[in-house]
């Protein structure tokens, strides 16, 4: 009897969560855990890596038992995460030597301005795709390094290892035995080399980082491990691994250059995918690695918005202006309009295009009449005008026009904030009737690499439309609500002192 089951590990910035696949890309059974956000300093980030994997073991679990699922059910695993987000521990004990460092994290920002200051950037542009941001691990793990005791020792002798939370997972799930990566998360350190896939020894050696710390570098559809005895799911081999924002694209089946998508979860992320030429952004876009598959690598054009579903969870939680997110969604819909009010979220600083990590939060242009429909109208909508700035960014860059935006992420439910998005851009927004992309592209790399799917056409046929947004509003009125927020966007511009 053929096994039925992709597992997807997702292990995302707020929760851990577990899904399994079929044949047909269905979501069978899924399992999930929120865990705790620390913020130790304003702008500081961090979380518990022993919790992320108690979480993640839960979501396992309960996925398993909601889908009456047996370990023999199970053909491969395949793993994504929230990137950037630095792990360091023993190699002996398996313990963290300080809590990991989450990509909204800020804290290394006057370390990215002082090797700006020295004319530095350059060579990481060329080198890695990237700019010289708090957002990338690599000023990440150089902090634990240089404001851990004894940390720098002990990676010296070789006693430290560094990761990910791809590599994280991976070397739990194999009880120590594997610590390797794949070049999606690879791509975002600021430590490899994007042109030849490799560790970069000039990058490493500005950033005083040894090589010893570095997981081994694989594409993205491989078995490259097996999970260990001690584990229910022992002996399942682990056969796909990609960044979240990476896994999403491909769970999308935006194979083709020029296609584009966008997850909206805690942050907002645009990839467009430019085939196997990697594209050098002259709009402070990312270039990055899409997949890489057997000897073929992918690269795609990135726009990333630190806190895009966030401000929901921020209207929730700090303000409790509402209970839940489709509170915020009703709300919303209630009301004719933001009334003049614009939040800009900058609450970790601005990410791309302005790369502002001194950057705050705004409301600004609420008068008396306002109140809290209003509030979450304009939370809503500035998921969609951020995202709308990228994909601007991304057509000047590629010079192609966008047809249609493929559209994913928790907020992708929101149907207020997708007709919005629609109207913005003047382009059909597309939601699949699967949102939860990003656990299937994990599973879609795990499933290509052990026969589950023979081939990339598999997965397009599996790709199902649920819903089309259509362009409503006239162009006029869309001009004038994005010049609001333009006006609004620099009014939170280095707000913080340097």
């Amino acid at each position: 009897m053929k096994k039925k089951y992709i597992l997807a590990i997702d292990q995302g910035t707020s929760t851990s969560r577990a899904i399994l696949f079929n044949r047909q890309g269905e979501a069978v059974s899924q399992g999930q855990k929120e865990f705790k956000q620390f913020y130790p300093k304003p702008g500081w980030v961090e979380h518990d890596p022993e919790e992320i994997w108690n979480s993640q073991q839960f979501a396992i679990e309960t996925a398993m038992k909601a889908g009456g699922a047996q370990p023999d059910d199970v053909t491969a695993i395949g793993i994504t995460n929230q990137r950037e987000t630095t792990v360091v521990w023993d190699r002996n004990s398996g313990k963290p030597v300080y809590p990991a460092i989450v990509w909204q994290d800020r804290r290394t920002a006057s370390e990215c301005d002082r090797m700006r200051e020295e004319k530095l950037e350059p060579i990481f542009r060329d080198k890695t795709g990237l700019l010289l941001d708090p957002y990338f691990s690599g000023t990440k793990l150089a902090w634990i390094l240089d404001n851990v005791k004894g940390v720098r020792d002990a990676a010296e002798k070789g006693d430290l290892l560094f990761g990910t939370i791809d590599s994280w997972l991976l070397w739990k799930l194999t009880n120590g035995r594997v610590h390797k990566t794949d070049v999606t998360n690879a791509s975002r350190t600021l430590m490899m080399n994007i042109h030849s896939g490799e560790w970069d020894e000039e990058l490493l050696k500005i950033l005083n980082i040894p090589i010893a710390m570095l997981p081994e570098i694989r594409s993205c559809s491989e078995i490259l491990g097996q999970v260990d005895t001690q584990n229910t799911l022992a002996g399942i081999p682990i056969s796909g691994i990609a960044g979240d924002q990476q896994a999403a694209l491909f769970g999308q089946a935006c194979f083709d250059p020029g296609m584009v998508k966008n997850t909206y979860g805690t942050g907002c992320f645009l990839l467009m995918n430019t085939g196997e030429k990697a594209i050098r952004s002259s709009n402070n876009l990312l270039t990055t690695i899409a997949w890489k598959i057997g000897n073929k690598t992918s690269y795609a054009l990135e726009g990333s918005v630190f806190v895009g579903g966030a401000i929901i969870q921020w209207l929730r939680d700090e303000l409790g202006i509402i209970k839940t997110a489709q509170e915020c969604d009703e709300l919303a819909d209630s009301v004719d309009g933001n009334s003049g009010l614009f939040i800009v979220p900058a609450l970790t600083g601005l990410g791309a295009p302005h790369w502002d990590p001194y950057a705050r939060g705004l409301a600004v242009g609420f008068s008396r009449g306002t109140n809290k429909a209003h509030f979450c109208r304009a939370a809503l909508e500035s998921i969609a005008f951020q995202s709308a700035d990228l994909i601007d960014c991304m057509k000047r860059d590629s010079e192609i026009e966008l047809k249609e935006l493929r559209v994913d992420g928790g907020a992708s439910k929101s149907r207020q904030l997708l007709q919005f998005q629609a109207d913005l851009l003047g382009s059909d927004v597309i939601r699949p009737t699967c949102i939860e992309t990003t656990a299937m592209g994990a599973a879609y790399l795990a499933g290509l690499a052990v026969g589950f799917w023979d081939n990339l056409d598999d997965i397009k046929e599996n790709w199902k439309v649920s819903q089309v947004f259509l362009p409503e509003m006239e162009e006029e009125a869309v001009e004038k609500l994005k010049a609001g927020w333009n006006k609004a966007v620099q009014r939170s511009k280095n707000w913080i002192d340097r």
